[in-house]
């Protein structure tokens, strides 16, 4: 045997720490589920979010550490789907099940088939992230990444069970979110990435006290703040297309003879 071979031969196993953390995703989204069927919405949301923390580790600890790997790659793409893609979407279904009834059947048709879309959307959102991951610009994502849809969607659920949002009012804000964070996610809107962000570059002092600022305002009221910043996130795509747009037609239009 060549002593060479040992030296070529792929080695088995996986990288534990980045895995760990993506079980800590996947952990999470799993629990959101099981809180939403229990009826405890509040943790159900939590869950969620701390699902977006484990998620955003892994993936920064695999390149520090220079452990990334295929399988890697393919954890994490099935622990968002379960993460941001199932657990919002039975969430949101779950809330509106106590409520539904009260509504007649047609409006519980309505629900699972939003819930259904929500996690469509999701699916679609992250097979072509992983089709054009190789291709596609770093600075920004296609689409409305996965977990700031889950986020809006389970904000807007922390804020209803908090503050006691019913009525068929909330119902449908509740299902519509739904819809528009899925829809947001196929777009073709370009969010910000901020993968350009590095750690160690320098940044003015009035920038580095937004950090605790914002830890301060979540503390305040945490789903109130938090469906504010995604809810904005979310709206930031579709805002700068159409001003832009705008900007791009006002020159013209300006140029146009006044109606005679």
């Amino acid at each position: 045997m060549n002593p060479d071979d040992n030296n070529t031969r792929p080695r088995r196993g996986v990288y534990l720490l980045p895995n760990l953390l993506t079980t800590g995703c996947l952990f999470w989204g799993f629990y959101a589920i099981i809180a939403a069927i229990d009826g405890n919405f509040g943790r159900a949301a939590m869950a969620i979010f701390g699902a977006m923390v484990f998620d955003g580790l892994d993936g920064r600890v695999a390149r520090l550490t220079k452990t990334e790997s295929v399988f890697g790659k393919e954890y994490d793409s099935l622990a968002d789907m379960v993460a941001f893609g199932l657990a919002p979407a039975i969430v949101c279904y779950q809330w509106g099940v106590e409520r539904i009834s009260e509504y007649g059947t047609a409006w519980g048709r309505f629900g699972w088939v939003a819930a259904f879309f929500y996690a469509a959307a999701a699916a679609m959102r992250l097979a072509r992230f992983n089709a054009r991951a190789a291709v596609q610009d770093k600075r920004y994502f296609e689409g409305l990444p996965s977990p700031s849809a889950a986020a809006l969607v389970a904000a807007f659920i922390w804020v209803a069970h908090a503050y006691d949002v019913g009525g068929l009012p909330g119902l449908s804000l509740a299902f519509v979110v739904s819809v528009v964070a899925g829809a947001l996610m196929v777009s073709r809107f370009s969010y910000p990435s901020f993968k350009n962000f590095a750690g160690a570059e320098r940044v003015s002092f009035g920038m580095l006290l937004l950090v605790p600022l914002t830890f301060a305002l979540i503390a305040l009221d945490p789903p109130v703040v938090l469906l504010s910043l995604f809810g904005g996130f979310a709206l930031f795509a579709p805002l700068n297309w159409l001003w832009r747009r705008f900007r791009r037609r006002g020159p013209r239009d300006a140029q146009d003879p006044p109606p005679g």
